[in-house]
């Protein structure tokens, strides 16, 4: 179990005012942000531009001081509104969550003096994905395969820097949220935006939708993580008046609907988003869902050869793609090829008879290829911990809000693995969904974290108590 480390560093900070320090820190990681592809690819206006437009973000980010969880309210809202994507694809989330990463870490080094982190179960596992993700650029530089050139560096950092964000979003929200208050604030502005997009989707009021980034509504993360916190705080949340309670159900049902039939049946926007459903439901009512596991069984067996049937070359494919990947990370199994190497591996060895590129369309096959079964299995280990952590909590929570977060949140967590199996919407890989899918994939680890952080303001409850 982690616990605080305590470090002196006034020396070191000395005649140091704590607020310039974080001035000067947030211009710099903004400056460096937009300054790395100048490294890779010649100067050019278009790139200053980008640095120059930023400058007025400065003072709006200035906001987060007092208040450093702010910040990744701000940096939620940033997906879903602000356009900007620069360079190698940074965009609002991204600068957003470095900005924050920058003033926790100051926070406890120069106004705290101590690093202390929480004594959680699930904060291990996230440090050991942050060492995962540092092994698994140092073997990118590694000459697997001779024949074929591997991904270049940018991408590659690239890639570190989706696991490594995941992994610190989960660690910001669990440090940062330390009131239920700033808890709620965070998933109702989420369920609140996100219902309104389903509104005006529904309405087809497209000045309103055409506000919406693409990349975070035409995410997986964005409509089970809806679903699953609106349909917790609908069903759990014994404080919250009726009204608003068939308001969330409402909303959850216009999200199906929207996802099945105006959408065309896409199978990301309504499989996991059923997963996550029904383990809430489950929970809800044991004895009556149980009674019904023969017809959950039929219905299951149902969507997905349904699924299956109208897009049967795209799975078949799928599985030819798997097998080939799976070929090609076994000169490294445990470890892995590195950030997207093997994307340029798979035209050594023909699909269908066509030498090409492919990704391989699966999460957890795309962790193999690039971080190993390690990569894995510490991925899993991180949604076992959480899982442990919510089923502790849901008894001894109170039951209000916090009841119908934990409830969602676990909700949650089984209709994020459930997208693995569809495609890569948790940890974009660089060559499909990239940053711009990055922009709802923190949403997982945003409200993870948000578990740890009521975990922790249980433990201290009772301490106090």
């Amino acid at each position: 179990m982690l616990k605080s480390i305590n470090l002196n560093p006034r020396k070191l900070f000395h005649g140091f005012s704590f607020t310039w320090l974080k001035v000067s820190v947030i211009v710099g990681v903004i400056i460096a942000s937009i300054s790395l592809p100048f490294v890779a690819t010649r100067f050019s206006l278009r790139y200053l531009n980008y640095l120059v437009a930023l400058f007025p973000a400065i003072g709006v980010l200035l906001i987060i001081f007092r208040e450093p969880v702010l910040g990744l309210v701000l940096t939620l809202l940033g997906g879903i509104f602000i356009p900007f994507t620069g360079p190698g694809g940074i965009n609002a989330v991204v600068l957003g969550l470095m900005v924050v990463i920058a003033v926790w870490i100051l926070e406890m080094m120069v106004k705290e003096r101590s690093i202390s982190l929480i004594s959680s179960r699930a904060i291990l596992p996230a440090f050991a994905f942050v060492l995962i993700a540092v092994t698994t650029l140092l073997l990118g530089q590694l000459p697997w395969y001779p024949l074929a050139q591997g991904a270049p560096l940018d991408a590659q950092v690239g890639g570190f820097f989706i696991y490594f964000l995941s992994a610190a979003t989960l660690l910001l929200a669990a440090h940062l949220i330390r009131s239920e208050v700033w808890l709620q604030r965070l998933t109702w502005t989420f369920i609140i935006v996100g219902g309104a997009h389903l509104l005006a989707s529904f309405l087809r009021i497209d000045v309103i939708t055409r506000l919406y980034q693409n990349g975070f509504v035409a995410q997986s993360m964005f409509w089970t993580w809806l679903v699953a916190l609106a349909l917790g705080q609908g069903v759990f949340n014994q404080k919250l008046q009726w009204r608003y309670r068939a308001m969330l159900l409402g909303l959850v049902l216009l999200a199906f609907y929207i996802a099945y039939v105006q959408n065309g049946a896409w199978k990301s926007g309504y499989l996991p988003a059923l997963a996550a459903a029904g383990v809430i439901i489950l929970f809800r009512y044991p004895k009556f869902t149980a009674a019904l596991i023969p017809l959950w069984i039929l219905g299951a067996w149902y969507l997905g050869s349904q699924a299956i049937d109208t897009d049967f070359y795209s799975y078949g494919t799928r599985l030819d793609a798997w097998k080939i990947v799976l070929e090609l990370a076994r000169v490294n199994l445990f470890f892995g090829l590195g950030f997207g190497n093997y994307y340029f591996f798979t035209s050594l060895i023909p699909i269908r008879g066509w030498y090409v590129n492919f990704n391989s369309h699966s999460q957890y096959v795309d962790i193999i290829a690039q971080s190993g079964l390690v990569g894995l299995i510490v991925f899993f280990w991180i949604f076992l911990e959480l899982g442990r952590s919510g089923w502790n909590l849901r008894t001894t929570v109170d039951k209000g809000f916090s009841q119908g977060f934990v409830y969602g949140v676990m909700g949650g967590l089984a209709g994020t693995l459930a997208a693995g199996f569809l495609v890569d919407w948790v940890l974009p890989f660089v060559y499909n969904i990239g940053f711009d899918g990055f922009r709802a994939s923190i949403l997982p680890w945003l409200f993870m974290g948000g578990l740890v952080a009521l975990e922790k303001l249980g433990t201290k409850a009772q301490e106090e108590g």
